[in-house]
């Protein structure tokens, strides 16, 4: 198969399970259980991509100045700095830590 048929099979599948949400009763989605296990998968979801995108690199884990900039982010958080500031705390580390020659 080619790229653009997979690309096309994967958005009539999300087309499709949108379509069936609005089949789904209104009694299920307002049981307290459903809200917190959404809550629960949306926060699992983002820790696995920010994972992914700091140690994957060829084929395997690699350590290199993306794990400094999200410490430096991390930092920022738990100093309750505003977004723009931990998004440029991660960006200076990375930026300070490849000059370095590290990553």
């Amino acid at each position: 198969m080619t790229q653009w048929l997979w690309v096309l099979l994967a958005c009539a599948a999300v087309y499709a399970t949108k379509l069936l949400g609005y089949l789904v009763p209104g009694s299920w989605l307002e049981h307290p259980l459903v809200g917190r296990l959404s809550t629960l998968m949306t926060v699992a979801l983002l820790a696995s991509l920010v994972a992914m995108n700091t140690a994957s690199g060829d084929g395997g884990v690699v350590l290199d100045a993306r794990v400094g900039a999200l410490l430096a982010a991390a930092v920022a958080l738990l100093l309750r700095a505003p977004f723009l500031v931990v998004v440029i705390a991660g960006a200076g580390a990375a930026a300070g830590l490849r000059a370095l020659g590290i990553g």
